[in-house]
């Protein structure tokens, strides 16, 4: 009889012990985009994901860490900062103001490089999304080109899953999109999300 109710115990405490346990973390480190300018914070598509994961019940925490006009350069100024709290996957969305200022391409390349080499080096257990970004004609065709294949290199060459153009399916269309032809709407954000779960659940049930 003690023997049961010893078994018994243990194995509630290993229930309330798996219950408390603390959630693995899921970064969104981008711009204006990842932080959702424009929309209510809880319509942003980090949110959404969120969402989905609750429903589920899986024992993950979302974090927005989207900053409105933030380049390359200063999601590496940033990274280590951000990288205090430990994460278990992250979603690398950024570039896309590089090419709106016509930076130049091998600096925006080296940026990410340099992002994903300190968490990868801070966290080696760490699964990164790479999230492609587009900029708009006006530049000029050879540098839209070139810019459109810094993500494909970066993937390859570190190993990491690619999502090709995040807003590749929101197009010109006015629900979609805001008046500014860059944001995305409230419904612009819940294709992203969709987007973005096609990749990143896999990895959540590894």
């Amino acid at each position: 009889m003690k023997f049961i109710f010893l078994v018994l115990s243990m194995l509630l405490a290993g229930n309330v012990q798996a219950q408390d346990s603390e959630p693995k973390t899921i970064l969104f480190f981008g711009d204006s985009i990842t932080a959702g300018l424009g929309v209510n914070k809880s319509q942003a598509f980090p949110a959404l994901i969120q969402k989905k994961i609750d429903s589920l019940g899986w024992n993950y925490e979302v974090i927005n860490g989207g900053l409105s006009g933030e380049t390359s350069a200063g999601g590496l100024r940033r990274i280590d900062w951000v990288l205090q709290r430990e994460i278990d996957v992250m979603v690398l969305e950024l570039g896309g103001n590089d090419g709106l200022r016509g930076i130049e391409l091998s600096s925006t390349k080296q940026n990410l490089q340099q992002i994903i080499d300190k968490v990868q080096a801070k966290y080696p257990e760490v699964q990164i999304i790479l999230a492609g970004m587009q900029v708009p004609p006006n530049l000029g065709q050879e540098y839209t080109r070139e810019f459109q294949t810094i993500y494909p290199e970066l993937a390859e060459e570190n190993d990491l899953p690619l999502i090709p153009m995040i807003m590749d399916k929101l197009g010109g269309d006015e629900d979609l999109m805001q008046s500014d032809g860059i944001h995305p709407t409230p419904k612009g954000h819940r294709v992203i999300a969709e987007t973005i779960w096609e990749r990143l659940k896999p990895m959540l049930t590894e």
